[in-house]
């Protein structure tokens, strides 16, 4: 069963600003990919490997998620050895899910991870605004 990974979204303040800060620096990655850097290497990299994600928390709330690639070591300019994590380049919204501050990043189940958005409309999907809202002051 795949496992996933939440993180804080640092300096985003809604899906788009990820999207447009992965459109502004994709040519630092191959086609159809981002990374992202962090300083621990997951121990459970296998259940990770296996059709999990990374969920983005964006302003105290979980919008967005990106599949996990691979893991790839990069060795920053200070010598020290770190992860990045090669995510697919497309960004799925994922409903709302609030979120309390944390730092690094965490395990995250399948069976807590939120769904994601459809792209069709349905009766039981709120806009993502407004979803949003609810999300804010803890309603969704």
């Amino acid at each position: 069963m795949p496992l996933n990974i939440l993180k804080l979204c640092v300096g985003a303040e809604s899906v788009e600003d990820l999207t447009d800060w992965h459109a502004a620096h994709h040519h630092l990655w191959p086609p159809g990919t981002t990374a992202h850097v962090t300083r621990m290497w997951p121990k459970r990299e296998d259940e990770l490997l296996d059709g999990g994600s990374i969920y983005w928390v964006i302003k105290g709330t979980v919008l967005a998620r990106q599949r996990v690639l691979r893991l790839e070591q990069r060795i920053g300019h200070d010598g020290i050895r770190r992860c990045a994590l090669i995510l697919d380049a497309q960004v799925i919204r994922t409903e709302p899910a609030p979120r309390r501050p944390f730092q690094g990043w965490r395990y995250l189940n399948p069976d807590e991870s939120p769904r994601d958005l459809t792209t069709r409309s349905t009766d039981d999907t709120l806009p993502p605004a407004l979803a949003q809202a609810l999300a804010d002051i803890g309603l969704h």
